[in-house]
């Protein structure tokens, strides 16, 4: 039972506390159920908007999502329970019919917290944040390069409704959308929901961060297995002559162990001065960078279905400047890269943001402006005519190219040439990305009414 407090006609507890006293003693959350969005969106922040995202990519029914999301707007969602792999919540239907609506999702299990946890104790930014109740949204990032999935993914959001729909029906679309919402305000509810409590997860990171300072502090040793990732002995690989020699294939060693953080790079910076021309804070930054994206690679390649998956395209320059900058680099490093990009600050600022939202390819929206052949310029009008519900009132749009604008307001989509729609606010006479895409217009465009 929650904290005391008054409780609403569902049943469920008005105070936004942890539930002491679980049946189980699991932690568990109950939130008061919030008020109709009179025309406002969902999900203002990145953890919302990725929730919504993950949903939305993964739907089998976009008309179920669609009244769903209508249901949410109007307030039809009640108080939200959170516990570990299940949300619950009573949703009505419009004639004001109760439903109990649950949306199971799956824990993690003891070794992907513990590799998560890991992550955030190797990283100390993501230790600040975390412990100042933030949640950086390159967690996500992290957590996948150790291949631990914090969002939803396929299969992930498995609805039970009381209405016996056998897939996800309005009122479990419903919770879902109410969840975007609550996520806008805690996103340690994503946490909770894969299986740790706030209080839990704190005290624990705070353990594992003085035990990694102390690690990191003492010598490193001279046996070959305290170099490995892991303490675990590299494999012992095969000479080349023998290989060539062998009259048949030569035996492969075994794949390589995941690796659980990246690696710690040296610092440069000593009792010398650098030579000329060198530039340490950059050299540094770098090396991170580089420990970062060979752990995230070799996560990639341990994954099930990396030989069929397509190799990615090679960043220009120009998007490998974006990805430094959005990294975060020492504000020395990230006024180099700024300077030395060709474009002028409020263009990078721009391409930043679109990064932070989709990567190379929401920086192709941002910068690509096209004109959608017949059949996808069809599919688009299709969606936009389905986005919204009769007696809806829709926004006037004018298209131009792919990117359709709002009349009169400063909210605009871009269809991209993947199939989605991208928002974009517009704001000191130029365009901005808001968010990450979504599969219906009328999705994006939401994110956008949101204040």
């Amino acid at each position: 039972m929650s904290r005391a407090g008054n409780t609403d006609e569902n049943g469920y507890a008005e105070e936004n506390g942890y539930a002491e006293d679980t049946p189980d003693g699991r932690p568990e959350r109950t939130l008061a159920a919030l008020p109709p969005t009179h025309g406002r969106g969902f999900a203002r922040t990145w953890w919302g908007q990725a929730w919504l995202k993950a949903l939305e990519d993964t739907a089998l029914d976009n008309g179920q999502l669609k009244r769903g999301r209508k249901h949410a707007r109007e307030g039809a969602v009640g108080a939200v329970c959170v516990r570990p792999g299940r949300i619950t919540a009573v949703v009505r239907d419009r004639d004001r019919t109760p439903y109990r609506s649950d949306v199971l999702l799956q824990e993690l299990d003891d070794g992907e917290w513990d590799r998560l946890l890991e992550v955030v104790a190797e990283r100390s930014g993501h230790i600040a944040a975390l412990l100042d109740r933030d949640m950086p949204p390159q967690l996500v990032e992290d957590a996948a390069a150790v291949g631990v999935d914090l969002l939803p993914g396929i299969g992930d959001l498995e609805p039970e409704c009381a209405c016996e729909a056998w897939d996800h029906c309005p009122h479990t679309a419903a919770l879902c959308y109410q969840v975007a919402r609550l996520l806008d305000e805690d996103p340690y509810l994503l946490l909770l929901m894969r299986g740790r409590g706030e209080r839990e997860l704190l005290d624990e990171l705070q353990v594992r961060s003085v035990a990694h300072a102390a690690r990191h502090a003492a010598p490193a040793g001279d046996d070959a297995s305290a170099a490995a990732p892991g303490g675990v002995p590299a494999p012992a690989g095969i000479a080349a002559q023998a290989a060539f020699t062998e009259p048949g294939p030569a035996a492969l060693p075994a794949p390589p162990p995941a690796v659980a953080a990246p690696g710690r790079p040296p610092a440069l910076a000593g009792g010398t001065d650098p030579a000329p021309g060198l530039d340490v804070a950059a050299l540094e930054f770098l090396a991170a960078d580089a420990a970062v994206r060979a752990r995230r690679l070799l996560a990639e390649a341990l994954a099930p279905g990396h030989a069929t998956s397509p190799v990615p395209a090679v960043l220009t320059e120009w998007q490998d400047t974006v990805r430094l900058t959005a990294a975060g680099p020492p504000a020395e490093v990230a006024a180099r890269l700024a300077a030395g990009c060709g474009r002028d600050r409020m263009d990078l600022a721009r391409a930043v943001r679109a990064w932070e939202h989709g990567g190379a390819a929401a920086l192709t929206v941002l910068e690509e402006e096209w004109t959608p052949d017949a059949e996808a310029l069809a599919r688009a009008r299709a969606q936009l005519a389905a986005a919204w519900e009769e007696g809806e009132r829709a926004p006037r749009l004018r298209a131009a190219g792919n990117r359709w604008t709002a009349v009169g307001t400063d909210a605009q989509v871009r269809y991209g040439r993947d199939g989605r729609w991208w928002p974009y606010r517009k704001d000191r006479g130029r365009w901005w990305p808001a968010g990450p895409p979504a599969q219906d217009p009328e999705a994006a465009l939401a994110m956008l009414a949101a204040d």
